[in-house]
């Protein structure tokens, strides 16, 4: 095991509340440990499995949509959860978190400990900037993820 905690932002910052995940990593860069891996991505499976080869922890901060919708609200995911939420069209983006795991699944390249941190979302269109739900609950998020890091860097240890 190589020890690497990897932060994955998913989502896009110019489609408004898209941009949870990416506004999580920009806001952890001075309050993780150095040698934590932060990245953005656009959640293409691909690329996502390529920023997680090789860690034994990755935590994943994603927007989602909830039904019924409370914009705000906060899930802490294990796989499983996360790829059955995601296999029920919750994320924002067109292929989801479950198509990601079982890929990560089939090629054997699950890391040790997966997180997933999402919160709910209202606004995905274009433009910038969070719906106030959402900015209010960021702090709360950037918490949550913050303290998975550090809990996953003090196992390390």
């Amino acid at each position: 095991m190589t020890g690497r905690v990897v932060v994955i932002g998913v989502g896009n910052a110019f489609r408004r509340d898209d941009g949870v995940g990416p506004a999580v990593v920009e806001a952890l860069r001075d309050h993780v440990p150095d040698d934590t891996v932060l990245a953005v991505s656009d959640g293409e499976v691909g690329r996502m499995l390529d920023l997680w080869h090789g860690a034994d922890t990755v935590v994943v901060v994603e927007a989602v949509r909830g039904r019924p919708a409370r914009p705000g609200r906060l899930h802490t995911l294990s796989v499983a959860q996360a790829a059955a939420q995601a296999n029920a069209s919750a994320s924002t983006h067109g292929l989801g978190l479950g198509e990601c795991f079982a890929l990560a699944e089939a090629l054997d390249r699950v890391p040790r400990e997966l997180v997933v941190h999402a919160m709910e979302v209202a606004d995905v269109e274009l433009g910038t900037g969070l719906s106030e739900p959402v900015r209010s609950a960021l702090p709360e998020l950037i918490d949550r993820t913050a303290t998975t890091v550090r809990k996953a860097h003090d196992h390390r240890s």
